[in-house]
């Protein structure tokens, strides 16, 4: 009778004293899908590749955002897929005229939008943290502008042009909490095209990185942990599994379980401290200019000095004063004047060899003609020889391109363009000497008339 008690007692306080846990654990047992959102720098400067054959050779830094959704398919990979928006700016062309000045000052590209998709690789994981590597493919949509030197006119892009890339990206995440995880990342995107910046020069298709940081919040339940942040030993599949002897643990007392997660909160405590820490680092602003210090090149900036995106002092506005437009209801005769006008702005306009563009001698002498124009309400033609006797086709079309250019010139400065006809024509402008022809090619180009 004793024994059986006995017997009785220890089956009894097993009872009480074990728990039966699998060690059998499955892609069920983790969340495996996330979101994530980021903003950053995006610029044509990239780590990867020559940046010395770019089409500009002054990249600037701008502002990109993204987000993405990625489902995780084992521990070490999963699918992501990522939508970005931002801008992309360069200063200085990498041709230049024969007197050194730059054949395009600048160029403004705006990413309407990029789609891809992507494989995930985790490099290894080291406690709270998992760099990783991502390689895809996808479409970028986007339009830009490029600006011509010596005036305010641009290029446009014909419409919004779309174009296959290949994002290349390496990254490091820190796991803030349970399904919540820091996310420091750098992709360059190669573009299978040499048109981003609508300026074609060498072999090369362009390219542009995005430096970002941002967060990635799991989805699914809270008691679950990430597929992506647990090693292989972690991770059992289900199927063909063998059943296991239950495990037998200890029984927790009340002050045992107390401490086990005063353990537990402290350590999440700490890793916040650790998180907030860092991220303070990445945000400082030293100088309160807006510009983060990391990325500051002009630090101890005066208060209140309006910067640039790389915190440098902005150079002060100069404000251009236009004189009054006086209105004329009908067109008022040219005098001697006038006429005397228009023959030495002709006279002064000279283009680069090749080019439409004009040259900054003339500038002053087309105002003249801009103020008399609106003055008076003057008709005005211009025409534009070829200082050729036998003329090509490209001949007379670099011609007209030539009188267009006088008449934008003049329009862009408040004259009225229906008042102002162009004509490209063959030979030599009118009192042009042979002398002056052998010396100065390019000029003779222009006759200015007003139309009776």
């Amino acid at each position: 009778m004793l024994l059986i008690t006995a017997s009785n007692n220890l089956f009894a306080q097993t009872d009480t004293t074990q728990h039966v846990k699998s060690p059998l654990k499955t892609n069920n047992s983790f969340r495996t899908w996330s979101i994530g959102v980021s903003s950053g720098i995006s610029t044509p400067y990239t780590l990867i590749g020559q940046n010395l054959k770019q089409d500009f050779t002054s990249p600037d830094i701008q502002y990109g955002y993204a987000i993405y959704i990625k489902d995780q398919l084992s521990n070490v990979f999963g699918l992501q897929a990522d939508l970005m928006t931002g801008k992309l700016k360069a200063d200085h062309s990498y041709q230049t005229f024969p007197n050194g000045e730059y054949i395009y000052t600048q160029f403004d590209t705006k990413i309407n939008w990029s789609a891809s998709l992507s494989g995930n690789f985790t490099i290894v994981h080291l406690g709270i943290l998992q760099p990783y590597l991502t390689l895809g493919g996808g479409v970028l949509s986007y339009s830009a502008i490029i600006h011509v030197p010596y005036t305010t006119e641009t290029v446009p892009v014909q419409g919004t042009l779309s174009k296959f890339f290949v994002p290349v990206g390496l990254g490091l995440k820190f796991n803030i909490t349970r399904g919540i995880n820091l996310d420091l990342g750098y992709q360059v995107n190669f573009v299978m095209s040499d048109n981003l910046d609508l300026y074609n020069y060498g072999s090369n298709n362009d390219k542009y990185s995005y430096t970002h940081i941002g967060l990635e919040f799991a989805l699914g339940e809270h008691s679950k942990r990430q597929l992506a942040a647990q090693t292989k030993g972690k991770v059992v599949q289900h199927k063909n599994s063998a059943p296991q002897q239950p495990l037998i643990t200890p029984v927790q007392t009340p002050q045992t379980a107390v401490d086990s997660e005063k353990i537990k909160s402290d350590q999440v405590k700490r890793d916040l401290d650790s998180t907030n820490a860092r991220l303070a680092r990445l945000t400082k602003d030293s100088d309160g200019d807006g510009v983060p210090d990391v990325k500051d090149k002009c630090p101890n900036t005066p208060a209140n000095t309006k910067v640039d995106t790389s915190g440098c002092p902005l150079p002060a506005t100069v404000v251009e004063i236009k004189p009054p437009v006086v209105e004329v209801k009908r067109p008022m005769p040219a005098t001697d004047e006038d006429k005397r006008i228009i023959r030495v702005a002709a006279k002064s306009i000279e283009f680069y060899t090749g080019t439409e563009i004009i040259s900054g001698r003339a500038f002053p002498n087309l105002n003249s003609v801009v103020k008399l124009l609106i003055a008076k309400k003057l008709l005005l033609n211009v025409n534009a020889y070829t200082n050729k006797t036998r003329s090509s086709n490209s001949d007379l079309a670099l011609a007209k391109l030539r009188a267009e250019a006088v008449k934008n010139y003049l329009v862009n400065r408040g004259a009225d363009a229906s008042k102002i006809n162009v004509e490209g024509r063959s030979g030599f402008a009118p009192g042009t000497t042979a002398t002056a022809r052998r010396s100065q090619p390019n000029a003779g180009l222009i006759q200015l008339s007003f139309i009776q």
